[in-house]
Order: C-alpha cells, then structure tokens, then sequence
C-alpha cells in the first residue's frame, strides 16, 4: 500500500510519534473500501495531531472502547494520542459508505457517530470483539467479515462514477470549477451536486478546495523553497492573497510559517 502522508499536516513530527501502516482490502470490498489503517502509540506526553481529511468515511475502532463512523470534517480534524493505544481503521472509496446507510451520506458530514448508532447492536460487539484482539491482522479480518455480511454483492454504478470523479480532481489541479467537471461528467452541475451529496457527503466545490489545500501543505512540507505565487496560479487561484487566505483559514497558520514549522519538524524540532 501506498505511504502517501497527503492530508496529514506536519506528518514528519507526527510519524516519530506514531506509527501507521496501511492493508488492502479483500477483492469482494475493493468496490467500497479504499484501505484499512492501523495506527500505533506509545507515547509520554500527548501528541496533537492535526488532519485535512480526504472525501472520505472512516470506520474507527480506538484503544479505550472508542468505536465510531467518521463522516467528512469539512474543516481540520485533530485528534490527541496520549498513553499507549491503537486504533484499527477502515478508509471507504468515496461513496462507498452509501450502502450501509439508510440515507444520504451527507447526514454524516461534520459528524462522529457511535458505531452502534449506524449497525445496531451488531455494531457494539463487533467493536468489543476488534477491541479485544490484540492480533492485527485479525482485528481486520473481523471487520472485513462484517462488512462483506451488510454490503451488497454488487456495487451501485455510480459509486465507481463518483469515485473516479474525486480523483480526477485530486490529480488535476487545473480543474476549480464545478461546471467544467459537470461537462466532463456528462452531468448537469445540480445533479452533479445531488450526487455528491448522496454519495460522497459533501459538494464537488468542497472537494476541488480541499485537494487543493492538501497538495499545498504537501508541497510546503517536502520543498525547500516554495514559489507561492506560482502555486497560487497552478491551483487554480487568480491570485496570491486569496491563496494565503484559504490555507490560513484551513491549516490554521499562513503558508510560509507552516512551511518553516515543517522544516523545524525534519530537522528533529517540536
């Protein structure tokens, strides 16, 4: 599985703190889930970490009894480690949670919902049953087990349709506008935001705006010197400020001081 740390801000102060691997998943899930995650810890103080999460639903199951269905923060995620813990992860394909919802995957943006709230009491002793295994491997075949009972043998189309969709945006920085991906989509710009809603949980402008903030801390994090101004233009922006203003609003500090606390961070710094 890839490595990729895309998302996951000021990573390589993060990775001396944690260690995280990534599992593909078995053939009959690849149509819904994208990978599972294992995060482990041992820790003196707590870490803070903070996240740009991906278009995506998560399935977490967290040392402490913590078993929850992460919807799309649309806004940073943090999260503190302390003590020594674990925490067993599902990461979905855009649009794959949709089948194990009663309705519209939207109902879970901005939201961390108790694992039973969405499967019941199944749900609580699968999440006691992962919790008690200390076997990595093995907490991941109990949930892939569960998953492949509740998923349907055949996926929806349109999960693939909008799967794609995301990551064309992620792979294409000169897409910004939701009207051009709607032509290209063979879709209207309102259906096209219909069915982001319903399968994705969030609009496609929200998508295009946050793949472009990660590639920006990205960049920050593995470049020496950024050209700011000529990143601003190949995201998409017809202007610096207005670059500097979105990833200040997003990331929580200006681009170029985060790009030093990155630096900081690789030259072994806190």
């Amino acid at each position: 599985m890839t490595d990729s740390t895309r998302g996951i801000l000021r990573a390589a102060a993060g990775l001396r703190r944690f260690r995280m691997h990534r599992t593909a998943p078995s053939p009959g899930l690849s149509p819904y889930v994208e990978h599972h995650w294992i995060l482990h810890w041992d820790l003196r103080e707590p870490h803070a970490q903070r996240v740009l999460t991906h278009p995506t639903v998560h399935l977490t199951f967290t040392t402490g009894g913590r078993a929850r269905v992460v919807g799309i923060v649309r806004g940073a995620f943090d999260e503190t480690i302390a003590g020594r813990g674990r925490v067993v992860g599902v990461r979905f394909r855009p649009g794959g949670f949709r089948p194990l919802l009663d309705g519209p995957v939207s109902s879970l943006t901005d939201r961390r919902v108790p694992v039973e709230e969405v499967f019941g009491p199944p749900g609580r002793a699968l999440a006691e049953a992962v919790l008690a295994e200390g076997c990595d491997e093995a907490a991941v075949a109990l949930v892939e087990r569960f998953l492949r009972a509740r998923l349907p043998d055949r996926p929806d189309p349109l999960i693939a349709e909008v799967a794609a969709i995301v990551a064309r945006i992620a792979e294409d920085p000169s897409i910004s506008r939701v009207d051009r991906l709607a032509a290209e989509a063979g879709v209207g710009t309102r259906s096209l935001q219909r069915r982001f809603a319903e399968y994705v949980g969030v609009g496609p402008k929200w998508v295009i705006r946050r793949c472009r903030m990660q590639e920006a801390a990205e960049r920050a994090e593995a470049e020496e010197e950024v050209d700011w101004a000529g990143l601003a233009a190949r995201l998409g922006y017809a202007d610096q400020a207005h670059f500097v203003r979105d990833f200040t609003a997003t990331v929580g500090v200006p681009p170029a001081r985060y790009a030093r606390r990155c630096a900081a961070d690789a030259a072994g710094g806190t």
